[in-house]
């Protein structure tokens, strides 16, 4: 496809939402770490020149992908996937701690952390093993094999230890519901967590008093023509009684310290105001003063280069997972409101792009990037606003970070590709 041809058949939406998010993400990151000493935007020593850098990078990397074919994808997608696995196992000898974690590569120049890579290899393996014609969802092995594509690189991920990114990988599982994997698996996932939550909440007896309820009250509504078997709504009630009965223990034995405290936080478990008041100076900081700093924004923000916060430091990781918290301080309620848009206008469109597909392996691959951008959207902003528990992830296009941009980029521009050579076959 000439170049000339792309650039007609590329959906340019998409490319200036993605264009508009890197920008305000830069502004922000470099408002962020502003140092008058070192006022040159093309400063390289400082944290907003490398992000110039890596966006820069980015869009080499654009190029790149742009001018390969678009079944170059779909051909090597397992061997992107065996790669970032390998490259994954590598950490284990060759991996660099920061922050406690062994998650990236030293290159010299900057850290490579492949986890952030292999988000992307893991979604072209997903969607290339469930557009195979061998492939049906609805067989038990078919479904196991799907998630033992996205459980691999998440259970290499989590010793390092980093929890948040191989909670990305499970996203995954909404491309297999789209193609036609039972909701019941949705409704046994939800039900296990809000078992979960209510048991640390309210405790085992309760919950069990409430599921042996709702069974009764099952029994006495329930039609005698009705499909609803009684023997198998029974076992679940027992399965769900008894996995009560091991939140309990799971939370104080398998989860660390740091854990429970941020559920202690999150659920407001503990009872004593003054230990709790002790956690959130501790685990709960960064969301406290990211809180504040937001809250002090107002409607329009104190504007650019004047948050107090921001330049009092008060927010750790303001320039990476904390990010939007300078948006807060210093655009307010509108600005917030636009990074808020723009990130849902993405997502729409490309929930319409990947619908329109010709190809199951694109419009699977769509769905992977979809559900990749959501749940870091979700979870980060959810963070930062005091919504959701702190999970070490980065707001796509916007957190600092050289392999973020760079995965982050990749996703969204392989998918172009595929849906400008739909374009290319008439559709």
């Amino acid at each position: 496809m000439s170049g000339k041809s792309i650039l007609k058949r590329i959906d340019w939406l998409s490319i200036f939402i993605y264009l508009a998010l890197i920008t305000i993400g830069w502004v922000s990151i470099y408002s962020s770490t502003f140092d008058e000493a070192a006022p040159s935007i093309f400063d390289f020593d400082t944290l907003h020149g490398k992000q110039l850098f890596f966006i820069g990078a980015s869009l080499v990397a654009i190029v790149v992908i742009l001018a390969l074919e678009a079944n170059f994808y779909e051909r090597f997608a397992s061997l992107f996937y065996v790669i970032s696995l390998i490259l994954l196992l590598g950490l284990f000898v060759f991996g660099k701690t920061i922050a406690g974690a062994t998650s990236w590569y030293n290159l010299g120049f900057f850290n490579l952390q492949p986890s952030e890579i292999a988000k992307a290899a893991t979604a072209l393996a997903l969607a290339k093993y469930l557009s195979d014609i061998q492939t049906d969802i609805r067989q038990g092995r078919d479904q196991l094999y799907a998630l033992l594509i996205i459980l691999v690189p998440a259970l290499l991920i989590i010793p390092q230890p980093d929890p948040g990114s191989a909670l990305v990988f499970f996203a995954l599982v909404m491309v297999i519901f789209r193609e036609g994997l039972p909701l019941y698996y949705l409704g046994i996932a939800f039900i296990a967590i809000l078992v979960f939550i209510t048991t640390l909440i309210f405790g085992t007896i309760w919950v069990s008093i409430t599921l042996v309820l709702l069974l009764t009250l099952f029994l006495i509504l329930k039609k005698k023509k009705s499909r609803i078997r009684i023997l198998p709504m029974f076992a679940f009630t027992v399965i769900a009684i008894l996995f009560s009965f091991s939140v309990n223990f799971v939370f104080n034995n398998v989860f660390e310290q740091r854990h429970r405290d941020r559920f202690s936080l999150w659920l407001r478990l503990e009872n004593d105001p003054a230990k709790l008041e002790s956690i959130r100076k501790s685990i709960g900081y960064n969301t406290y003063q990211s809180e504040k700093a937001i809250e002090s924004g107002g409607f329009f923000g104190k504007g650019f280069l004047e948050g107090t916060r921001t330049k009092g430091d008060f927010v750790p990781e303001q320039h990476s997972d904390y990010i939007f918290t300078s948006v807060g301080e210093e655009w307010g309620f509108i600005g917030t409101t636009t990074v808020v848009l723009l990130f849902t206008f993405l997502l729409l469109r490309l929930v319409h792009l990947a619908e329109r597909q010709k190809t199951d392996f694109a419009r699977m691959f769509g769905y992977g990037v979809i559900s990749i951008l959501l749940i870091h959207y979700v979870i980060n902003i959810g963070m930062v606003i005091g919504l959701l528990p702190t999970i070490g992830i980065p707001l796509p296009f916007f957190s600092y970070g050289g392999s973020s941009m760079l995965g982050f980029t990749a996703l969204l521009f392989i998918f172009l590709k595929l849906d400008s050579n739909r374009l290319k076959e008439g559709i």
